[in-house]
């Protein structure tokens, strides 16, 4: 427990002493919210749906959170090229301890960098509907950082090279958070396309964060809870299992 906590002390020191990427981070959802949600609004309203901000803020929220928590797994082979991960796996603890330890801290920077961007969104006229759940939207938000997490680290622990892992995890994410409604409505897809955003689950994170904010859900909080929670416990399985097979 107490290597748990180390490693995600560490994590959160390093991202506060990066000032550089605290504010380069929030630059594309910034970009989103304003291009697009002030851009397509006048549309989306004329289309009956309504104020297009509101719809599209959580998208942006779970794309900061989709991001921060991927490329955390970057530190794997950062920290595998430097040496510090070999003096942590030669070191009498888990291997388990330590990837959980490493994806608790990835998980909370890209849960604040989440509420970071709802702060802003918040700046620029969006509206949180009930705020007695916002405390279950950050629950949430900690359920797609920590998946997500799980999902770099997995990537991050075979492979060896920075570049070889950034090719990778944007081939991969984009799809993820492009089709994961977080810039259209779910309802009435051509069925090809309904299969692939049911698959994917960044969809049920994104659903679970607008149903909290704006009380909007194609799902439900309930169903979304479950999806997201047995994904993080096939990936925590996956990611355990490859993080063991890393040479120290």
């Amino acid at each position: 427990m107490e290597t748990i906590y180390i490693l995600w002390l560490r994590q959160l020191k390093r991202y506060w002493r990066s000032k550089a990427r605290i504010v380069g981070s929030l630059g594309q959802p910034i970009l989103f919210m304003i291009a697009f949600g002030f851009g397509f609004g006048q549309i989306y309203s004329k289309a009956g749906g309504g104020n297009y901000l509101e719809f599209l803020v959580p998208g942006v929220i779970a794309m900061s959170i989709l991001f921060s928590a991927v490329f955390s797994g970057l530190e794997v082979i950062w920290d595998r090229q430097f040496g510090f991960l070999k003096e942590m796996l030669v070191a009498p603890v888990s291997r388990l301890e330590i990837m959980i330890g490493r994806c608790f801290g990835g998980a909370t920077v890209a849960v604040i960098q989440g509420l970071i961007v709802l702060l802003i969104s918040l700046a620029i006229g969006f509206q949180v509907t009930n705020w007695w759940l916002v405390l279950l939207t950050i629950v949430f938000m900690f359920l797609i950082a920590f998946l997500f997490t799980l999902f770099g680290t997995a990537i991050a622990s075979i492979l060896e090279d920075v570049q070889g892992f950034q090719l990778i995890v944007n081939f991969l994410i984009m799809p993820l958070f492009f089709l994961s409604g977080s810039f259209f409505p779910l309802a009435g897809l051509p069925r090809a396309l309904e299969i692939v955003v049911r698959v994917n689950p960044l969809s049920y994170g994104v659903d679970a964060l607008r149903g909290t904010l704006v009380g909007l859900t194609q799902f439900s909080l309930y169903t979304d809870f479950l999806v997201l929670l047995g994904v993080i416990v096939v990936l925590l399985t996956v990611a355990s299992y490859l993080f063991s097979r890393i040479e120290a």
